[in-house]
């Protein structure tokens, strides 16, 4: 009530405000206009008034930008991402920032796996009283390891009554309808506490489509071309753009304005921004940018990353415009063909100009627990990824993972010979052997299979960086060398290795989890292509290969996948579990 007195009060002019940015052009993303000659005077960290006579509220001490006719939009939106991957929050936002991004939406997926719900809690407590907003959705924890079952209940409830958090993050379709014994319960809670459902409908068709947006589900970040995007709309979905590290579809989906005269539900997001692509191409400002340039107009743009993506959260009230109550989150542009912002303001103070951020995020000190997440009984040797068959076999039919791309996968069968009752990585045929190894709730619990056209020749890699787990995953053509990345891991307490002849020859250290590094951007990138190099050196093919590994725990990507029970077969139920041989 204090706060908002004070509002009014310099609203009218009887209190002087803080700050004020004079002779702006403002994009009103209400109105859907350009405003020439106006105002903005902040109280605080909020806006007090917007309009084009801000003379009563300015004092002495007010401080007073000159915006000099230039277009000045609200502070920018990323309504689904994942930051709890390679850098910490500290390094993220100073690298952020200046693009003029002010909230972030993310999942918890990652840490929930590793920690539970005291993971989350570190997690998002490193975003607090920082220069910007980040919210985070609480994880449905949607796996296939039988050791990271649905979100708990207890969880889930302290999750949804804390204010960072704003919605339950991607439940995937296959799950919620056919196990809506489990999943259901999950929504319902959520949706009782007046929060979003947020949705990964990838494959998902008409009756399915249909269903799954009668569960409640409110957006879907996974349409890839127009059609996809326009059946989501058509059925009441928020269709979230996806132009990031993992997937660019916005060129392809800005086809919908030919057909959709309406855009209030669509939103930009990356789902995730390599730190290569953050340190050389920016954050949400460079997605702006690409959808300007791929023929949405400005308006359109800068709506679709401010004040759709904050009604989609029900937080329009506090972010997502410029207009009094809200906070003061905005930047200052040199026109409205570039996205570059000349100066950034978030909650009432400026945090960079001229590209460079003039505030120091806040380091954040992790609990002891969340440095220490990687354990492993005892070391592995080449004998813990032995694969045995019947010693009268010549030859046995082994199931294996399929690589199609660098990410989707399927099952094929393929015959090995049997040299002394083991089944043998053949590298002339491009098939090696892969593990998941379990690093923390039933730690050194692993199975080992087969994988071909991972492109290894020679040596190992592996990594502690599973998606949807907690586990390990390395692939290799020498079981030797599959031991020493993995006890090397134990030893970094998570991160990535790459092995070869018995030694490793590069790794990268992500302590926070096993998830994320303490180094500045600059110094992660430079390790990342250390690691990357020398994974390409060994055989392999594709353009990010931690990603690639990564990703093969992971039920959000087609088809057969692996744990440490086991191969999972994604097309033929939600977790049916297949193991090798056939």
């Amino acid at each position: 009530m204090e706060r908002t007195h004070r509002l009014i009060e310099v609203a009218q002019g009887r209190e002087k405000a803080h700050l004020a940015v004079v002779h702006a052009t403002l994009a009103n993303v209400y109105s859907g206009e350009l405003l020439e000659n106006q105002a903005v005077c902040v109280w605080d960290r909020r806006i007090a008034y917007v309009g084009p006579h801000p003379d009563p509220a300015i004092g002495p001490d007010t401080v007073i930008i000159d915006a000099g006719g230039k277009p000045l939009i609200p502070g920018l939106i990323d309504g689904h991402t994942h930051l709890a991957v390679m850098h910490s929050a500290g390094a993220f936002l100073a690298s952020a920032i200046p693009g003029g991004t002010t909230a972030v939406v993310t999942e918890t997926t990652e840490p929930y796996a590793v920690r539970g719900y005291a993971g989350i809690v570190d997690f998002m407590d490193s975003f607090a009283d920082q220069p910007i907003h980040v919210f985070g959705t609480a994880p449905p924890m949607i796996s296939i390891s039988p050791n990271c079952p649905p979100i708990a209940v207890a969880d889930l409830h302290r999750l949804i009554s804390r204010n960072d958090i704003i919605g339950l993050g991607e439940s995937y379709w296959q799950m919620v309808l056919r196990n809506p014994e489990q999943m259901l319960p999950i929504l319902d809670a959520v949706m009782s506490a007046g929060k979003r459902l947020e949705g990964h409908s990838a494959g998902a068709r008409d009756a399915a489509l249909n269903a799954y947006a009668a569960a409640g589900i409110s957006s879907c970040h996974e349409p890839i071309a127009a059609d996809e995007a326009l059946d989501r709309l058509r059925l009441g979905f928020y269709v979230m753009i996806r132009e990031g590290s993992i997937r660019r579809d916005l060129t392809k989906i800005s086809a919908l304005r030919k057909t959709a005269s309406d855009l209030r539900r669509l939103i930009l997001v990356t789902d995730g921004v390599s730190p290569h692509e953050l340190l050389e191409k920016g954050y949400m400002e460079y997605v702006v940018q690409k959808a300007i340039d791929a023929g949405f107009t400005f308006m359109e743009a800068v709506q679709m990353a401010t004040l759709n993506p904050a009604t989609h959260f029900n937080l329009d009230h506090m972010i997502g415009g410029i207009a009094p109550g809200r906070y003061a989150d905005m930047a200052i542009l040199p026109n409205i063909r570039t996205i570059r912002p000349e100066l950034v303001i978030c909650k009432g103070r400026i945090i960079a100009r001229d590209g460079r951020c003039i505030v120091s995020p806040r380091a954040h000190r992790y609990q002891p627990e969340s440095l220490d997440t990687v354990h492993l009984p005892d070391p592995l040797t080449a004998a813990d990824f032995r694969i045995s068959a019947s010693h009268g076999d010549q030859q046995t039919t082994v199931r294996v993972i399929d690589m199609v791309t660098d990410l989707v996968s399927r099952e094929s069968h393929v015959t090995l010979p049997v040299i002394k009752g083991e089944i043998k990585a053949d590298v002339t045929r491009d098939i090696v052997k892969v593990a998941a190894v379990n690093r923390t709730h039933r730690a050194g619990q692993r199975f080992v299979g087969m994988i071909r056209g991972f492109g290894i020749n020679a040596g190992a890699v592996a990594c502690s960086t599973g998606w949807d787990t907690a586990g390990i995953v390395a692939v290799g053509a020498s079981d030797g060398d599959m031991a020493v990345a993995i006890n090397r891991l134990h030893d970094l307490k998570g991160g990535v290795v790459v092995c070869r002849d018995g030694g490793v020859v590069a790794e990268l250290a992500l302590p926070v989890f096993g998830l994320m590094s303490h180094l500045p951007i600059g110094g992660l990138t430079e390790s990342i292509d250390a690691v990357n190099t020398s994974t390409h050196a060994l055989g392999v093919k594709f353009r990010d290969p931690i990603q690639t590994l990564s990703t093969l725990t992971s039920a959000a990507i087609p088809f057969l996948r692996i744990c440490e029970e086991g191969l999972v077969n994604l097309k033929n139920g939600p977790c049916t579990l297949v193991v090798s041989p056939c």
